[in-house]
């Protein structure tokens, strides 16, 4: 199996890594457009674009935080469902916790696995996306990419919706009537009040959570690439918004997050938006467990670059 790593940096020791990047190439569920399994990877191959220094918290993350990607998980028995779901579950809560850990999609089907390994004890989510993934079954199938969000509420989780501005009308109905759905459509959040409403409510997390990220949230002339496009999302700097505010609140337990539903553009856009919003990740997580602060006993100190 190909190894692949992040910025061409070598991958650290699992039990040294202070971030763990898992790639995970499910391609099952797809109802538009091909390409999220290929994906998982692009965004890793692309990587080497990426400068090491991050300019909103103006430091090299990489100097001070070692980073291994795992080798990406694919079940030789090509298992689909609960039982991919299972052992998903059972690969990821086998990995030390102490650490940033993100995977790469692949679908949005991969999510809830993700959390129940990560995040067992009923938590937050915040949620970016185009869509709701609140069906219950989509196609037939209740482990498509279009049911993650049904199943992360199952697990007992309150959910936060941002960017929301596609969805059926059940899903409509659920998210009116269940208080542990907050949704902020992408429209309303282009007025300040709601927008600050949105950062409000992101400030006032506690306890343990996950992130997970649609890239069909965002504006897709930002990120054509994505399986099921929709017009309007977010802009990059509504998304980095959202996110350095999550990393910003001192009283949460980010237990991992992901980045999923990718598809393959021509022009690589796509998945360097996608690289650099895992440079964002690590940067904003590092600076808030003090890494900036930390000997420099990074990944990127093993390596020779100008």
């Amino acid at each position: 199996m190909t190894e692949y790593h992040y910025t061409n940096l070598p991958n650290a020791p699992v039990a040294e890594a202070d971030v763990l990047i898992l790639p995970v190439p499910l391609e099952q569920t797809v109802s538009y457009k091909p390409g999220a399994g290929r994906a998982a990877y692009s965004v890793l191959e692309v990587s080497d674009q990426v400068e090491y220094y991050e300019d909103d918290v103006g430091w090299c993350p990489t100097k001070h935080m070692k980073v291994c990607v795992l080798p990406g998980f694919e079940p030789e028995d090509q298992l689909t469902g609960i039982d991919y779901q299972n052992r998903l579950y059972d690969h990821v809560a086998a990995l030390p916790g102490d650490n940033l850990f993100i995977a790469i999609g692949g679908e949005h089907a991969v999510t809830p696995a993700l959390v129940r390994a990560r995040l067992p004890e009923p938590g937050w989510i915040l949620h970016l996306d185009a869509h709701a993934d609140l069906r219950a079954k989509f196609h037939g199938d209740p482990w498509s990419h279009a049911t993650p969000i049904h199943h992360l509420l199952g697990y007992g989780h309150r959910v936060v919706q941002c960017g929301i501005r596609s969805f059926f009308e059940g899903e409509a109905v659920r998210i009116a009537n269940d208080p542990m759905i907050t949704c902020y459509r992408d429209r309303e959040l282009q007025k300040p009040k709601v927008w600050q409403q949105l950062m409000d409510d992101i400030a006032s997390f506690s306890g343990p959570g996950y992130l997970t990220i649609d890239m069909d949230g965002f504006d897709p002339a930002l990120v054509p690439g994505v399986g099921t496009p929709q017009p309007g999302g977010l802009s990059w700097f509504q998304g980095l918004d959202i996110i350095e505010a999550l990393f910003a609140n001192p009283n949460i337990d980010l237990r991992g997050m992901d980045i999923v539903e990718l598809a393959h553009d021509v022009h690589h856009v796509s998945e360097m938006t996608a690289a650099k919003l895992l440079q964002k990740a690590m940067s904003f997580w590092g600076r808030s467990k003090g890494y900036p602060n930390r000997p420099e006993t990074g990944s990127q100190m093993s390596v020779d670059y100008d």
